[in-house]
């Protein structure tokens, strides 16, 4: 027989049931109550593991960036080019953004409240996206797909570049548009400036020696 929950336990069941009224109701419209309620428990109670509803909306947020940083992990450890894994990497971050927050629209206005209250975690997590980028550049430098360069400046140039496929409220702001293929252009096109030359299909021979082959 299992024993009580562990305070960690009852953390994770608060988070996922506020998570749920949030996308139901709307994150203005749930108060602390209704999640009590929902739970089966005092808003006391509730307040017992979390100060307020904002530190309830950090915790989730802190839940969507480790469930996003596996997704772009995987995706940079996956198959293809170095350039074709780092868009894809970034194909994560647009596809999970556009899964998770924009098919509800209950959910904006958390989503403002979590960049609002969040923004050192989600520092700290486009940090970690941009050592994943990094390493797949020098990786890519070292197999001479790319030109010597500063992996880390290339990686922060991508990110700020492409905040608006990572950026939910951007995204939602575009969401009629094909981003997918806005993304893979754009980051394509970035990349290319530290791509390495590749040699032409055929050597180019001087024209005299043109000329005096076609004499013959």
């Amino acid at each position: 027989m299992r024993g009580r929950e562990t305070a960690d336990e009852t953390r994770e069941k608060i988070a996922q049931v506020a998570e749920e009224l949030f996308r139901r109701m709307g994150f203005a419209k749930t108060a602390v109550a209704d999640i009590a309620n929902e739970l089966g428990m005092s808003s006391a109670n509730v307040y017992r593991f979390f100060p307020s509803k904002n530190a309830i909306v950090a915790t989730i947020c802190q839940k969507c960036l480790t469930e996003n940083e596996v997704e772009i992990a995987q995706a940079v450890a996956g198959p293809g080019t170095p350039q074709d894994r780092i868009v894809a990497a970034f194909g994560s971050i647009l596809a999970y953004h556009k899964a998770n927050f924009l098919a509800e629209r209950r959910v904006h206005d958390m989503v403002l409240v979590a960049i609002e209250h969040n923004w050192q975690n989600i520092e700290a997590h486009k940090a970690r996206i941009g050592a994943m980028l990094a390493g797949v550049l020098a990786e890519g430098i070292r197999s001479g797909a790319f030109v010597e360069h500063d992996p880390a400046e290339v990686a922060t140039i991508l990110l700020g570049t492409c905040v608006g496929f990572c950026h939910p409220i951007l995204i939602a702001q575009k969401i009629d548009e094909n981003l997918e293929a806005q993304l893979d252009a754009t980051v394509r096109f970035i990349l290319r400036g530290v791509e390495a030359e590749r040699a032409p299909l055929v050597s180019k021979a001087a024209p005299g020696q043109v000329a005096r082959r076609g004499d013959g």
